[in-house]
């Protein structure tokens, strides 16, 4: 909901679709810190991290809602706002993720992360529709007193996520330690959990493969499907906050239904195939929704890719959980939100390339690239990807792993 109403309010106000993007790049800016937040959560626990993390999402809505009513409101503190909340944003996934690896058995991840996913969507779904009709009925600020108490009640049920037992420093003699401990760990402690975490990814094939993949999705496919709908909306389709509300709605209700069918059916037997297979497909998706010019075909292709894409991506996180050991889960899944700082590269490049080109060859350039890198990423690490050996299936392969070195 926030990023619909923020979006079109620097679409409408600044009409550039530079600063556009910009903002977009600004809400990922905690992609470069998101290993360190792997680190705090492995340390602290993802319920602190995670009612840290809403606190600050709510006293950022309660600054627009204080802002938008006082009149005060212009682009340059929604720049701020989403500065200050793309350090942490990025990194809600993360611990999320984490949460599911620590609860969850491993015959059972593909359907926990499905079904973590539908939530997430469904909630993506409403808040685009609502979000987009109650700016326009009510104005921002009204709307934002609906954001900042849904960041609020956010933050109250957080609190009911389970403790669990700080884990010891991994690389150091096992002992109790303490929150105070762990949040002033010295230094030198915090950059040895950190480079434990990228060498295991490093020494790790199948995790490596999917960080380059990940890296791609973000660079060249997402940047299409969501950030730069506003521009689609307002000089593409021609149409207002509402029509942007729907085509938002649409992605993320694509996405919900192929979590659904994945809770439902169990997911793929074979995720790491069906990754890249599906990543492939919503390529293709994209360089057609590059050549639509309303919504009547827009509307529909956005709820395929959103389909295709919340396959490949829960196949993905899947994977990931399956191939870390239980040690880097934090870290691993750091690490691949790292991945995500593809997307404001994506973003501004996307929108250089459309004030030169144009918007539908920038698409098709964007989709082609990365429709070629999957398939050079699929041969690449076939091995791991492809051809993956029986003992690594998701039903024996995550038991053997579990207390490995």
């Amino acid at each position: 909901m926030e990023t619909v109403i923020l979006g079109w309010y620097v679409m409408v106000q600044t009409g550039s679709v530079l600063l556009l993007t910009a903002f977009g790049s600004l809400l990922l800016l905690g992609t470069l810190v998101s290993p360190m937040f792997g680190v705090l959560g492995d340390r602290l626990g993802g319920r602190v991290m995670l009612c840290a993390m809403r606190a600050i999402y709510a006293v950022l809505a309660a600054l627009v809602l204080l802002l938008a009513l006082t009149g005060s409101l212009a682009p340059v503190w929604v720049f701020v706002v989403a500065t200050l909340a793309g350090i942490v944003r990025p990194n809600d996934q993360v611990m999320r993720n984490a949460l599911i690896g620590e609860t969850i058995p491993p015959a059972h991840l593909m359907g926990a992360v499905g079904l973590s996913r539908a939530t997430m969507d469904s909630a993506r779904v409403a808040g685009a529709l609502a979000g987009a009709a109650l700016s326009t009925i009510l104005g921002i600020g009204p709307t934002y007193v609906l954001v900042t108490s849904f960041y609020a009640t956010s933050l109250a049920l957080t609190f009911g996520v389970a403790r669990r037992p700080l884990v010891p420093d991994p690389g150091g003699t096992p002992r109790a330690i303490s929150a105070v401990v762990s949040i002033a760990m010295p230094t030198s402690s915090r950059r040895r959990d950190l480079k434990d975490g990228l060498l295991h990814v490093l020494r790790t094939p199948e995790l490596l493969a999917m960080m380059w993949l990940a890296f791609l999705i973000n660079l060249t496919a997402y940047p299409v499907s969501s950030g730069l709908l506003p521009y689609v909306a307002k000089h593409v389709y021609l149409v207002g906050a509402t029509g942007l509300g729907w085509l938002a709605a649409s992605f993320a209700f694509g996405s919900l239904l192929g979590s659904i069918v994945t809770v439902v059916t169990g997911g793929p037997r074979r995720p790491e195939r069906s990754m890249l297979i599906y990543t492939a497909i919503w390529y293709a998706v994209l360089l057609g929704f590059g050549q639509v010019r309303g919504l009547g075909l827009g509307l529909p292709a956005l709820l395929f890719a959103g389909f295709v894409q919340s396959v490949a991506m829960i196949a993905m996180t899947t994977n990931l959980l399956a191939a870390s050991d239980d040690r880097f889960r934090g870290r691993v899944m750091g690490v691949r939100t790292l991945a995500i700082y593809g997307m404001p590269l994506g973003l501004m490049t996307s929108g250089a390339l459309i004030e030169r080109i144009g918007y539908s060859l920038t698409i098709s350039v964007f989709s082609a690239v990365g429709l070629l890198f999957t398939l050079l990423i699929g041969i690449k690490w076939r091995a791991s990807l492809w051809q993956r050996r029986p003992q690594y299936d998701l039903d024996t392969a995550p038991h053997s792993r579990v207390g490995s070195g």
